[in-house]
């Protein structure tokens, strides 16, 4: 093998490329995964933990507005804080996990952020007044930030092409398993007990990266040649010649400026990603997911649909089912077709959900969430059916291709110097516009009616269908490289 740049440049025509992938596809046949799916496993821990945060508010809101103790009954309007201001925290950790990423590495960057993890429900705990219960889920929402920057990142360095759809798809898978795991706990375990059940998967994170190897990429930007080929060692199996990708990586690296400056803005290869990533979290917001995940049960009781807890259960249980299917799938089908297809699924079924509220709810000022829609009963309740339908459907839907996929190709597409800046203004916007849907959410239902409401995030997912079909990059089966090479425009087919 000859890894002269002069004499075989990358990426630069098709017979270079055809023997690249020769190679590669030599390479990969003698990779054994299991100790890539240990490691996997390992960081998804991280996700888990604030899918339990993300689904804590559903069983935990109603039971604060019930409780005899004033200190911690919530009102409408603090309910609404309760839920959103985690996405606050998240902002924040979005922010800060971009610069720790790149200060001390990927893997002690998931070992730090099960501390708040841990130390903010420990505070919901104890909690004695309001303040403290905003200030335990701020904590947990740095968490939630900074992990959901950090484990794409981390399983698309460790993970190979082969598979790293799959892998990066179990971040999604983890985060919904954790928001069902809240509800069905939630079912048994009041509000304290529900959040003591939640420290657990962050506590064994911890214990458990411990034993993690840091990625490859990482310890090569760093100069660490020897510490990454032990990594891959680890990751790719003892029959793998590990030799072959780290060259492989550094021959990509050799013309690239490690360290990132406002000038790299100008870099089509900078800017390009950077706009997808921005858009693709934008728009998987403004879907609704989490105003609805977060007040799931709150809504099946306007619905007046009977056992509203039940009912959030069986919409958990099926956004975990699709998005398992949508990990499954993924390095098949390909990133693009599952992001249209999920984007026209949820624009029908938000039409649908809009629909069953405009018959059910005859008058449009609604006064609360909790206390509207006390007149028709009946007739809501042969139609809570349809609600239960169309947020099935919509759930169903966002699993398939706008959860996942956008935490999937943030994590591809950005060059190694600019991964943790362009990653942490993605999460930014994520965690922002989560804040801004699910604080406005009652706003808006009042606004616009239940109605009116559905139907403005049904456009949104229209509009998210003519973006991906323009703009998003189909990135499966690419090497990280060669994503970066398209948006360079340098990409030979």
């Amino acid at each position: 093998m000859n890894y002269d740049e002069e004499t075989r440049p990358l990426l630069v025509n098709d017979e270079g490329r055809q023997e690249d992938r020769s190679e590669q596809d030599s390479y990969l046949d003698t990779v054994k995964n299991g100790k890539l799916y240990v490691a996997t496993f390992a960081a998804v821990l991280g996700p888990l933990s604030f899918g339990f945060v993300l689904g804590y508010s559903s069983p935990a809101i109603p039971e604060l507005s019930r409780t005899q103790d004033l200190r911690l009954q919530l009102n409408t309007e603090e309910a609404s804080w309760f839920g959103s201001v985690v996405t606050i925290g998240a902002a924040l950790g979005g922010l800060l996990g971009g610069w720790i990423v790149e200060k001390i590495g990927r893997k002690l960057s998931l070992m730090f952020c099960a501390i708040p993890f841990i130390f903010g429900f420990t505070v919901i705990i104890a909690a004695q007044n309001h303040w403290m219960l905003y200030l335990g889920r701020v904590l947990t929402g740095l968490a939630s930030g900074v992990t959901s920057l950090v484990v794409p990142l981390y399983i698309s360095e460790m993970a190979h092409e082969r598979v790293r759809g799959t892998m990066g798809s179990c971040v999604q898978l983890m985060v919904v398993t954790g928001i069902m795991g809240s509800y069905i706990t939630g079912l048994f375990l009041d509000w304290r007990w529900l959040a003591i059940a939640s420290s657990i998967p962050p506590t064994l994170m911890l214990v458990f990266m411990c034993f993690m190897p840091e990625t490859p990429r990482f310890l090569l930007s760093q100069g660490k040649r020897r510490e990454a080929e032990a990594s891959l060692r680890f990751l790719r199996g003892p029959d793998a010649p590990v030799e072959w990708e780290c060259a492989r990586i550094e021959e990509a690296s050799k013309n690239e400026e490690q360290c990132f400056s406002l000038a790299d803005l100008k870099d089509p290869g900078v800017y390009k990603p950077l706009w997808v990533g921005i858009m693709l979290m934008l728009f998987q917001q403004f879907t609704g997911i989490n105003a609805i995940m977060f007040y799931a049960e709150t809504i099946f009781e306007q619905a007046h649909f009977k056992s509203s807890d039940v009912a959030t259960v069986i919409v958990a249980a099926i956004q975990v089912i699709f998005t398992g299917f949508a990990a499954f799938i993924m390095d098949r089908a390909g990133r693009k077709v599952l992001l249209i297809l999920s984007g026209v699924t949820m624009c029908v079924s938000e039409v649908v959900f809009g629909v069953y509220f405009k018959l059910t709810v005859m008058k449009h000022d609604n006064s609360s969430l909790i206390n509207a829609l006390t007149d028709t009963q009946q007739h809501q309740t042969d139609l809570a059916w349809l609600a239960v339908g169309s947020m099935g459907l919509f759930i169903a839907g966002f699993a398939l291709g706008w959860g996942p996929t956008p935490w999937l190709v943030m994590s591809e597409i950005f060059p190694t110097r600019a991964r943790g800046l362009g990653s942490a203004f993605c999460v930014l916007t994520n965690w922002t516009c989560a804040f801004i849907v699910t604080k406005t959410f009652q706003n808006l239902m009042d606004l616009m009616s239940s109605a009116g409401t559905f139907w403005m995030f049904s456009a949104m997912c229209a509009l998210n269908v003519i973006f991906t079909a323009v703009f998003v990059p189909e990135t499966k089966g690419k090497t990280l490289e060669e994503i970066q090479a398209h948006f360079k425009g340098t990409y030979q087919r």
